[in-house]
Parts: C-alpha cells; structure tokens; sequence
C-alpha cells in the first residue's frame, strides 16, 4: 500500500488515504517518490477551476529513485535518480519528431480504459484517476519511461523536484521558446516558483536587463536574489510605465507567469517594438489575451509556451548541471519543506502568496 493526497471533491481539499499501484506494464517505471513540489497549476485542478475525473492524485513536480521497470524499458533502470515530468511523449508523432515533444498529446503513454488502472483504492479497489501523468502526491509513482529523465545521482532529490515543473517551465521559456541572446532585455510577470526559475536563467542566458514584477515584496526581494535587475511591483497603476522606463522603450522578452489576465496585459504593455510576449501561466478557459492593431503593425509578438516547450531527457541533466555548478539557485526557490500530511496547509500558503515553493519530502 501506498499513502496519497486524493483529490475527491474540487474546493474542500485533499484526503490522505491508502492507494495500491499496479506493477509496471512493458513500458512503464515504477518509482519511490523522494519529493513533490507544489505547483499552482495542482491548484487549478484542486479548486476546481481546470476540470478533471476523480477522485484522482494529483501532483507532477516531482522526483525519485526507480523501483522496478518494466520488460522493455532502456532509458532508465533500477536504482537510477529521476525526475518527473507531466510532458510525457510517444516519440514518433509529429510534434516530436519536428522537436516539440512538449505539444505531444501522449496518449500512448497512458493505459488504455480496458486496461487494469494504475491506481486503486486501498479499501474497495476502486479506480482513482492519475492526473498529468504522474499523480506524484503519493509515496510511488507508476509513470511511462518517457515521464522521467535520470539525472546525476549527486543532485539532491528535494532541489531536484522543483525542476520538473517550476524551473524546466520557466527555463525552458528562456532557452527554448524565447531563445535569449546575451544582452536582450527581458520581464517576468509574476515571481512564484517559475516566475523565480525564469529570472534565474535569463541571468544564467546573459540577459542585459532583467525587471521583475509581482505585487508581493517579499517575492521580488527573491527575484533581485537570482538575478532580477530591477524589480516593479505589478499592482501598481503605473507598473507598465515603469517598465518601459527602465527598459528605455519596452522589453525584448514579457513573460507571463502566474495566469492572471491582468498579468498578460502586463506583459504585452511592457514589449517593445518587435518585442515578444510569452504567455506560460494557466490562464482561466474563458480568457483571451490579445495584440492590439498597433501592436501589430510595431512587429509585436504573443506566443505560449508550454512547459516552456522543454525537451526534458536533453534538459533535466544540463538543468541539474547548471545548479552543480552553481548557477542554477533552486536552494533560493525553495521555501519548506513539508510532510504530506500538511498538503493542505501549504496550498493554503500559495492561495495567500506570500512565499515560493513549498515542497513535499517524502521521509519528512
């Protein structure tokens, strides 16, 4: 048996209960789960705002050591370090083999409905839902090889964790959708776990200026802490103003991290001409963000980013290298660490927003 955060009714929290997980099928990897970020994208689902079946685990920032594998797994093996990703990939669809595994719809990753599910109830065995999948709010995790990547064994499994959502999302934004050149300007909106991971590396990319902006001044303090240049709180009715000052004219790069739309506006007010404005917050479904006429005719552009479009097997090791070598400050992101049993109370910290990461460590 198994211990679990289940999710069984959007907006009254999560339970803590028993769960058996199925043996790995031949493609599969079953995983003892060391650390577990909590992600505000887990949020949306727990408060009902992103629909989902339940009752489901849910949880995808996580990492681990390999258990068992299945018989014709080759990317990983028993005793391996790994972290997660909610990104998994077929590897021979369109989007991957054009290198954008991360708009891999992956439904060959997952098991088929006539399939045995890969969680159950402890009590009744009854079906629970693996939720982005991974379900990484349990003590193991049953994922498809291509769901984790092995990393460095030296990496410590708590810093590890926050790269399989926060840091690989907004690194990503940085590396690959946006592609910052040394001295490009850049702002992020929105300073939570991949608001911080986003600043962190366009210092780490050389970016010329970086200008952080949230509400929280606690948040922007961690900001200037990896490498923000100057920092704005969003708020205030003349934060775009500020920018553009700062910037003497708009950013080259606006990216959006938190997923309010007051948030994208921000970011598309503060590009300059031909600026682009990358959108990486899960935005509520009836939300449109836009370029105006003008905007359009400067040469602005607005793109998403999922999960920063990461290509995880090739970035999870240069990410764990990265903060071996001193470049990458996951120590800063981090601000606890919690047992699972206090879940609840650290969604309730991000809900009050006051702090950045919350991660869930597994022998706490």
């Amino acid at each position: 048996m198994t211990k679990a955060a289940i999710l069984e009714t959007p907006g009254q929290g999560l339970v803590i209960d028993d769960i058996t997980v199925s043996k790995p099928g031949p493609h599969e990897v079953l995983i003892r789960t060391a650390a577990c970020g909590l992600c505000h994208s887990d949020l949306h689902f727990i408060d009902g705002a992103y629909p989902h079946p339940l009752p489901a685990v849910p949880g995808h920032e996580a990492a681990g050591i390999v258990e068992m594998v299945g018989s014709e797994v080759r990317t990983v093996k028993v005793g391996d370090a790994v972290v997660t990703c909610l990104s998994a990939f077929c590897g021979h669809c369109e989007f991957c083999v054009s290198g954008r595994m991360a708009l891999c719809l992956g439904g060959e990753t997952r098991r088929k409905p006539t399939d045995e599910p890969r969680l159950r109830r402890a009590g009744d065995g009854s079906t629970v839902n693996q939720m982005l999948n991974l379900s990484a709010f349990a003590e193991m995790m049953l994922v498809h090889e291509h769901a984790c990547a092995r990393i460095d064994p030296e990496m410590p499994l708590d810093r590890a964790a926050v790269l399989g959502c926060a840091v690989t999302t907004g690194a990503g934004a940085i590396f690959n959708a946006c592609k910052v050149t040394p001295g490009e300007t850049v702002a992020v909106i929105g300073c939570g776990g991949v608001g911080l991971a986003t600043v962190n590396a366009a210092r780490i990319a050389g970016a010329g200026r970086i200008i952080a902006a949230d509400p929280m001044p606690e948040k922007r303090a961690l900001a200037l802490k990896l490498g923000a240049t100057d920092v704005v709180d969003a708020g205030a009715p003349d934060a775009a103003a500020q920018i553009l000052e700062l910037s003497r004219g708009g950013v080259d790069h606006a990216i959006e991290a938190v997923g309010r739309p007051a948030s994208a506006e921000l970011a598309v007010k503060a590009l300059r001409r031909g600026g682009t404005a990358t959108i990486l917050g899960m935005m509520p479904l009836d939300q449109r963000v836009s370029l105006g006429a003008m905007d359009l005719l400067g040469g602005k552009k607005l793109q998403g980013a999922l999960m920063g479009m990461n290509r995880f097997p090739v970035d999870m090791p240069r990410l764990v290298d990265f903060y071996m070598r001193g470049l990458l400050d996951l120590d800063t992101i981090i601000a606890e660490r919690i047992p699972l049993s206090e879940v609840n109370a650290g969604f309730d910290k991000m809900r009050a927003g006051h702090s950045a990461r919350s991660v869930i460590v597994f022998d706490a």
